[in-house]
């Protein structure tokens, strides 16, 4: 049964994430969309207040809240700028995760401290040119030299490429036992042969950079395989349950920034001597927003409190993710929608928003997987 009740601490979080992104993240986010500029000191700031390893626990030097408190903080940032929600999205529950759950001691007093702190920036490297959705197709190979791993591959849409510092590399162990000879590596920035290709031009989510990373020779201590050799695939998926319910607050944050400016400028706009908001379609599209979102904070808190409490959280981090990504889209495309010619300039940054809600509903998994993944998760079912 899901219970939550909104706690003070909750609101808390709200609030310092909300005074954050007006003072720190608002000013500036129209001409980081348009120069694709990296926000690397608003990240390192992130890092001060403790959120760039929120759910990490405080013996790494997290802050150890739960899942629901990291969702209220990524919507919060990504009602302004969803570029910084997704770098602290795979930042978390991504990097942060994979290393706290699946890493040895060793491992987490080298690199945790210094992920939750923000002086480290983590990248997660699962897809290739021929591995995407199916992300059991690695080709990126990895052969045993000693003591060592030799990595050669290709890996695609690395959020954070150029600018990480820490990166989580899934390669082929053993190519005869398929998704089962999969191993994750943590592969530092600068290791030779390592090397971030050309930085993509986006549609949207411009500020955070994506990139390819060609992977030559290189050479990864047996002390720095995350798991066990051969786990990396379960390692991956998952990653990727979690990494949804993250994706999932961020278009969360899209559909509340979309639907307060559309909200704002219907009561601003007068048009046949009455704002807008009184005209009655103007009114049935708002309501249709608020609906939306109202169902999507729900399935996204659903979720997160099923992870919290150690429960299968596989479906329900599916349906938030689903739900929520098609929500945005479907909300930005109404606020820009809603004003008119105003919506179609970069000023009333509606339609950043609506690029930006675009790639919710492919990366972490497209909405076609997600009907895969939730029908799975059905057919197992005692119905």
């Amino acid at each position: 049964m899901f219970t939550f009740e909104y706690s003070e601490l909750n609101e808390q979080i709200r609030q310092v994430a909300k005074k954050f992104t007006e003072e720190e993240i608002a000013p500036g986010v129209i001409e980081r969309d348009v120069n694709a500029d990296f926000p690397v000191e608003i990240l390192k700031k992130l890092g001060e207040i403790g959120f760039m390893g929120i759910m990490a626990s405080p013996d790494y030097g997290g802050s150890g809240m739960d899942t629901i408190s990291c969702s209220i903080a990524l919507e919060e940032i990504c009602k302004v700028d969803a570029s910084i929600g997704i770098m602290v999205s795979v930042h978390n529950s991504l990097v942060n995760w994979i290393f706290e759950n699946y890493g040895t001691e060793e491992l987490k007093q080298k690199y945790l401290p210094r992920l939750t702190s923000g002086e480290l920036l983590g990248a997660y490297c699962l897809s290739e040119p021929e591995a995407g959705s199916d992300a059991s197709q690695q080709h990126t190979l990895a052969e045993r030299d000693g003591d060592y791993w030799i990595l050669n591959g290709m890996k695609n849409w690395v959020s954070s490429g150029h600018h990480a510092d820490l990166y989580v590399v899934f390669a082929q162990t053993d190519a005869s036992a398929r998704y089962k000879g999969i191993t994750a590596f943590a592969v530092d920035k600068g290791t030779a042969g390592f090397e971030p290709m050309k930085k993509e031009d986006k549609m949207g989510m411009r500020s955070s950079d994506t990139t390819s990373i060609a992977l030559t020779n290189v050479r990864v201590h047996s002390s720095n395989i995350i798991g066990s050799v051969g786990q990396g695939f379960y390692i991956a998926m998952e990653g990727l349950n979690s990494g949804r319910i993250g994706i999932a607050s961020q278009s969360l944050g899209i559909s509340v920034g979309a639907y307060e400016a559309a909200v704002r400028y219907s009561k601003q706009r007068m048009t046949f001597n009455k704002p807008i908001i009184e005209h009655q379609i103007i009114g049935a599209k708002l309501a249709q927003m608020a609906m939306k979102i109202s169902a999507a904070r729900l399935l996204i808190y659903k979720a997160a409190y099923l992870k919290d409490t150690h429960q299968n959280f596989i479906q329900a981090s599916s349906e938030a993710k689903l739900f929520a990504s098609t929500a945005a889209f479907d909300i930005a495309r109404e606020a820009v929608q809603i004003h008119g010619g105003y919506g179609y300039t970069r000023e009333y940054h509606v339609e950043r928003m609506l690029r930006d809600a675009k790639v919710t509903e492919i990366y972490e998994g497209t909405s076609e997987i997600q009907h895969i993944v939730i029908a799975r998760e059905i057919m197992k079912s005692n119905i």
